[in-house]
């Protein structure tokens, strides 16, 4: 019956995968915000994300065991150093700004991940940007500005731990998109939470207090989540272009809102959801045109081939 399910699941388009991947990678990684924001009632944020990470390690063990240690045989081992670098900055900050702000806030300001990797590929890879990429940054954080209303309300200072959280984010995408010329997505992911448990570790200690037997499951469930939302988003990318993706990729919104809602009784205000949907917007544009420009690119290496860039 599996088997069978696999075959029509390939046979379908490339499209359709991305949207069944990309909308399970949402649930997941909503269900694991909703998880997130609940443990750090009870534990500091930083601890949780010990527990996420170890928990992931702990989800991925049996396709390590099932493949071996030889499918962690990598030559890229200075970019797994620098993604963990900046994934254990991203993942306490961005634990920590779940814990203090609303679901569907914390969710859209994630979403200007991609326009601080724009500004890192400009500044850092020397990539050429071009005005209309600028045009489309620069409205992404304007749709920023509209979420928080600088002036009308106090800003909580764990926005800016969001918002640091969402630029080392940009910089793991840009060394992801490197490491997956080369590397399978699930040893990127392997990879990730062999680095990542024992440096959040490390930062859990000065506040660590045992789980109680109830804890347990939870914190169990929020690994799985992760987990699952890693491997499901790597699909996503893989099966469509970006652009098609990172339209899917936000159903995190609606999905995070609702469990603010329901489990944390929050009101997410129509200025949040119409600055991410600014934002929104923004990245998806941005995405959009990466995929184009990349597709040119193929087009042009291509032999007895010519294509004349407008």
């Amino acid at each position: 019956m599996i088997s069978e399910f696999q075959t029509r699941f390939a046979a379908l388009s490339g499209p359709v995968r991305c949207a069944f991947w990309m909308v399970l990678a949402g649930f997941g990684f909503s269900a694991m915000g909703g998880l997130i924001k609940f443990m750090s009632t009870e534990m500091h944020p930083f601890q949780v994300a010990f527990f996420r990470c170890f928990f992931g390690l702990v989800w991925m063990l049996p396709w390590l065991v099932r493949r071996g240690p030889r499918a962690l045989k990598t030559k890229r081992l200075p970019l797994y150093l620098s993604r963990a670098t900046f994934g254990v900055i991203g993942m306490l900050s961005g634990f920590y700004a779940l814990a203090h702000l609303a679901l569907a806030d914390a969710t859209a300001l994630s979403f200007t991940a991609p326009l601080f990797a724009t500004v890192g590929a400009a500044l850092i890879l020397r990539e050429r940007v071009r005005l209309r990429r600028w045009s489309a940054t620069l409205l992404g954080f304007v749709g920023v500005l509209v979420i928080l209303r600088p002036g009308a309300t106090a800003i909580d200072p764990a926005v800016f731990w969001s918002l640091l959280a969402a630029a080392t984010t940009a910089a793991n995408m840009l060394i992801v998109k490197r490491l997956t010329d080369t590397e399978p997505s699930e040893a990127v992911v392997v990879w990730m939470v062999l680095m990542l448990t024992p440096l959040t570790l490390l930062a859990a200690l000065p506040f660590w207090i045992w789980p109680t037997l109830e804890q347990w499951p939870y914190l169990a469930a929020m690994g799985l989540a992760g987990t699952l939302g890693h491997l499901c988003i790597t699909r996503g990318f893989k099966a469509a272009d970006a652009s098609l993706a990172m339209t899917f990729e936000y159903a995190r919104m609606p999905m995070s809102a609702a469990v603010g809602i329901v489990i944390f009784s929050e009101k997410p205000t129509v200025w949040t959801f119409l600055g991410a949907g600014i934002v929104a917007l923004a990245s998806a544009y941005i995405a959009h045109r990466e995929s184009t420009l990349a597709r040119q690119d193929k087009i042009e290496t291509e032999p007895d081939r010519k294509v004349v860039r407008l």
